[in-house]
């Protein structure tokens, strides 16, 4: 096996100078997850690829998975302290050779056809950047499948991410996101915001002229959460975000970013008029009712159309708080993105 460096391997195969994709993946204890994902690269139709892992600070680091796979596919792996997902990209991109830069979250699983799909878009249409949308494994959890419908319904605020057309721009995020070498390196990569920072760059792809585009038939398997107290914390940190966004992006907030906001003024106002007027709960047990027989509908399961309320209700309300909250410590209060979540940042 040939090593690079202190920190990192190639397996025993040779590399080509130029190669079609490398695919980053970020890792924060994550092993087994790595350990799917990995597996699944190994069964892609396409060949024409590296693999570049980083384990960022992690205490339970995935080496020993990485070098199980190494013999399988063009992989090298590097350790570092931790500095979050967006910086840790940018790490894998220093060190990338690929003509283009497909970047995974840890929790995904590829199709076998995942690769060929993106292939064949690009000689359809070629563009700069360009991301796909995510679905639930029929091996999930129960719980894990309602995240996923939550995360992907037209009744929540999923939309793009369950692989349905939008109106206007489509911005990839970074749990399946592509984009070529030379224009993540002319952008800089990800900045240093905490949370936000893939859509952040990919407002900046816009900004800076280059063509985006939706491949939907370029999805991944997205585990995502799985429990609904982090299912909270990660949605919570979004509508945080999108404040984020707004202050370093004026214009980038759009009607639909307020909804689940309202959403949550309105279920506030709705549960503190209950006492005096029972009926006031009815536009919330309607919704409810809505959201239970289109997930049972798809998934073709009542428990998981039950735990789909659930699930819709945490996004809904997490993203809303997240929004309010940082309203009104960056719009209200005028803190910077620093001062008003000092405590979320990496070190």
């Amino acid at each position: 096996m040939r090593r690079d460096g202190a920190s990192g391997f190639f397996s025993f195969r040779q590399a080509p100078l130029i190669m079609k994709y490398s695919i980053l993946i970020p890792v924060y204890n994550r092993p087994d997850e790595v350990d799917e994902l990995l597996a699944s690269l190994e069964a892609q139709t396409v060949r024409d690829f590296e693999v570049v892992v980083v384990d960022d600070g992690s205490s339970v680091p995935c080496r020993a998975v990485a070098d199980k796979h190494a013999a399988n596919l063009r992989l090298r792996y590097f350790s570092k302290p931790n500095s979050g997902p967006g910086q840790t990209r940018n790490f894998a991109a220093q060190r990338a050779e690929g003509d283009y830069l497909l970047i995974l979250d840890s929790d995904c699983i590829l199709p076998p056809g995942y690769l060929e799909a993106i292939g064949s878009e690009l000689r359809r249409e070629p563009c700069d950047a360009f991301g796909g949308p995510d679905r639930a494994h029929p091996s999930f959890t129960p719980l894990q499948k309602a995240i996923n419908y939550a995360m992907t319904s037209f009744f929540t605020t999923g939309g793009i991410r369950g692989g349905k057309k939008k109106m206007d721009k489509f911005y990839p995020r970074s749990f399946n996101m592509g984009v070529r070498r030379e224009v993540y390196q002319a952008l800089g990569g990800f900045s240093a915001m905490r949370f936000g920072e893939d859509i952040d760059f990919s407002i900046r792809i816009f900004q800076g002229g280059y063509r985006c585009r939706l491949f939907p038939n370029a999805w991944v398997w997205h585990k995502r959460r799985t429990d609904l107290r982090k299912f909270f914390k990660q949605v919570h940190n979004s509508g945080i975000a999108r404040i984020n966004l707004h202050k370093r992006h004026p214009g980038s907030l759009k009607a639909v970013h307020l909804l689940p906001g309202l959403f949550t003024l309105g279920t506030l106002l709705l549960l503190l008029a209950a006492p005096i007027c029972p009926y006031a709960l009815l536009p919330l047990a309607l919704y409810a009712l809505l959201v239970c027989v289109d997930s049972t509908a798809q998934n073709r399961s009542l428990r998981i159309g039950l735990l789909s309320v659930a699930a819709a209700f945490v996004q809904l309300i997490g993203y809303g708080t997240g929004f309010w909250r940082a309203w009104w410590r960056r719009c209200v209060r005028g803190k910077d993105e620093f001062e008003a979540f000092r405590k979320n940042f990496y070190k």
